[in-house]
């Protein structure tokens, strides 16, 4: 499987992780805890397969900074978070970074 794909896949993995953990209410249900472990295995292994073929610097800053800002997003959607311009901003500077390290690779 392609790479990018791979990476795409453990991010989405990741992120369902984190959302259960949240709804897991400090690993006193029982789904939503056993859908963080198995997402955070599950994000791991495609992670370690992603690495086979990409930049470990790369994979990382993609994995962990789209993490961070589609998190943040769904945290304001679906877990009445806040979203402040700064976030925002922090936001597109997450991305705006990730974007550079992959431009920085050529």
């Amino acid at each position: 499987m392609n790479s990018i794909k791979l990476l795409a896949l453990a991010i989405t993995a990741e992120l369902l992780a984190t959302s259960s953990l949240k709804a897991s209410d400090g690993f006193t249900r029982l789904v939503p805890s056993l859908t963080t472990v198995g997402g955070y295995a599950t994000s791991f292994y495609l992670l370690a397969l992603t690495l086979r073929s990409m930049e470990v610097g790369v994979v990382y800053a993609m994995w962990s900074g789209a993490g961070t800002a589609i998190m943040a997003l769904i945290g304001y959607w679906f877990f009445n978070e806040s979203m402040s311009a700064l976030k925002i901003m922090s936001i597109a500077l997450i991305v705006g970074g990730v974007v550079g390290l992959n431009l920085g690779k050529a």
